[in-house]
């Protein structure tokens, strides 16, 4: 049987980005029980793809029942629908064996991850007040995408001096416009930048000078999107909820690697347990972004273990 619910995690504080701002996360629970034994997965539909929680559920009940791992990466696109389906078979596949999913997927023990610590978009002033708050984090990402940034930027490292800085302007700026902070990012530290441009505006990444390392989100969903991005991107960010699955991000991180990207492990503001597969991808990646979890005034049960080590891996009693 597969069974999907809608639920929402309230936030600690109102997230904002360049597109707009949340006070909850709202996820999709997908649960797959088979002899007896129940395996899950979360998902979080996102707008900017044209999903909603109703027609993510929807592709979800569409399935079969008996619908293998396998078959599934074929039944559905990449996509939400696929990754609470996928994820949500790992773990059944790991209850039902009594081994963990990192072995079944042939890989290494995972270990903690340093990861980024997200400030959403403010004025200079609170976005200085929360970097203050947040100095001791080593990974500070912030979010931009306005034309008038420079104020936030300077802010933010005036906040948390010692604190490694990435940007994420959610394609919020223009090419004369990145062109123009780029020196700025570099005399402030900022060691990478993410998507900077819109999709389908992005080639301009391959003319224009690309001084620190800039990072393909919203133009990187699957292991199809590898050869729109060389020459542009030095860097891919995989999210389970754009691969449609810990399948297909493992295949893209064993891609990406291969024609030369870095990579970056990222999430939507989920909870522990859409990170906890994730945190399997993110192993020994340049960049780790998994604090959906940080995010939140409530998380599931057996949450995601986070420390001065970075994010831990799951335990039996959350996933996998």
């Amino acid at each position: 049987m597969i069974s999907v619910a809608a639920e929402s995690f309230r936030l600690a504080e109102v997230f904002t980005i360049s597109r707009g701002s949340r006070s909850e996360a709202k996820v999709l629970t997908v649960r797959v029980t088979r002899g007896g034994v129940s395996g899950w997965g979360e998902c979080v539909p996102y707008a900017r793809y044209g999903e909603t929680l109703e027609s993510v559920a929807a592709q979800i009940a569409g399935l079969p029942e008996g619908i293998t791992r396998a078959d599934l990466q074929a039944a559905l696109p990449a996509g939400a629908a696929r990754n609470a389906v996928d994820c949500a078979l790992w773990d059944l596949e790991a209850k039902a064996s009594g081994r963990r999913v990192w072995e079944l997927a042939g890989l290494q023990a995972p270990q903690p991850e340093v990861t980024c610590f997200t400030l959403s978009l403010d004025t200079p002033e609170k976005m200085r007040a929360a970097a203050a708050r947040h100095a001791q984090r080593p990974i500070l990402k912030i979010k931009l995408g306005t034309p008038d940034d420079m104020a936030r930027l300077e802010a933010v490292r005036a906040g948390a001096p010692k604190s490694t800085i990435v940007v994420d302007a959610n394609e919020g700026w223009s090419a004369e416009t990145y062109t123009e902070l780029a020196p700025h990012l570099l005399r402030l530290g900022v060691a990478m930048v993410e998507q900077p441009l819109p999709v389908g505006e992005d080639g301009m990444l391959a003319e224009i000078a690309r001084p620190l390392p800039v990072c393909a989100d919203e133009s990187c969903h699957d292991r199809a999107s590898l050869p729109s991005l060389a020459g542009k991107y030095d860097m891919a960010n995989i999210k389970l909820d754009k691969t449609g699955g810990l399948t297909e991000a493992l295949a893209l991180k064993e891609a990406a690697l291969a024609a030369g990207f870095e990579v970056m492990v990222g999430c939507m503001v989920g909870t522990s347990l859409a990170m906890a597969p994730a945190v399997l991808v993110a192993q020994g990646v340049a960049v780790t972004d998994l604090d959906g979890p940080l995010l939140l005034a409530e998380d599931r049960a057996h949450a995601l273990q986070f420390d001065a080590a970075g994010v831990h891996p799951p335990s039996r009693d959350l996933w996998g």
